[in-house]
């Protein structure tokens, strides 16, 4: 089993691990600051320094409980090697501060709108989008929303994660706004939080800046039409 160090070392930049296995491309470690693509969160790129060559990684995924660090050669590395790794920092904290973006966002719907809902997101290099669901839903809604988010992250709230079992999250109401993300929280032993203090607390398994400060300003690109009351907004940072 890896080891997920980016969970709890968010801003951590490097790492020592050793090769648990390597076969055809793939290289299993028995730590990771690599993250894995999961939920909306593109994986972490960067290099594993062997034997003085380096060794670059191009994708990263989960399989079961290991994290598979994809190269296009693992020719030479084998179980029991040590092994240095470094992730793409700049690509990695652009990650952290659309993903708190999208919290904020979401925070913000299900605080102030009550017959709305932040229905999906998904996180680029250069941008994230995020959908929407209300009864009745505008460009002049979506602005305002924008503006109270943008509200928010000025207010420079801390943002931290902690671990709590199953049965507290369960007793926890919209720890998960989503059907899917209820189901889940029910096969976990623990269940992890983000929260951002005062303001909001969502179960989640992706990485974040420690205040929403850090995110800058969102920005709309482009709002379309989804069907009757659905719309998604493409966003960038500033």
């Amino acid at each position: 089993m890896t080891l997920q160090l980016y969970f709890t070392e968010m801003y951590k930049k490097e790492f020592d691990a050793t090769v648990m296995d390597a076969y055809d491309n793939n290289i299993i470690l028995d730590q990771t600051l690599f993250y894995p693509t999961s939920g909306g969160q593109p994986n972490d790129t960067g290099i594993i320094k062997f034997n003085d060559k380096n060794i670059e990684i191009t994708d990263v995924r989960k399989d079961g409980n290991n994290i598979l660090h994809i190269t296009d050669s693992s020719t030479g590395i084998k179980n029991g090697d040590k092994i240095h790794g470094m992730i793409n920092w700049d690509k990695r904290y652009l990650h952290m501060r659309y993903h708190t973006a999208v919290h904020i966002i979401d925070g913000v719907v299900s605080n102030e709108y009550k017959n709305g809902l932040l229905t999906g997101g998904q996180i680029y290099d250069d941008h994230a989008r995020v959908d929407f669901s209300f009864d009745i839903i505008d460009k002049e809604l979506i602005n305002d929303i924008i503006k109270k988010s943008n509200e928010v992250i000025n207010r420079g709230l801390n943002v931290f994660q902690r671990d709590i079992t199953r049965d507290e999250a369960l007793k926890i109401p919209e720890l998960s706004r989503t059907e899917p993300g209820r189901e889940l929280i029910k096969k976990l032993d623990r269940v992890r939080i983000i929260e951002i203090e005062n303001f909001d607390y969502q179960a989640d398994g992706g990485t974040h800046v420690k205040n929403t400060q850090e995110v800058g300003k969102i920005e709309i690109l482009k709002i379309e039409n989804k069907g009757r009351g659905h719309k998604r907004l493409s966003f960038k940072l500033n």
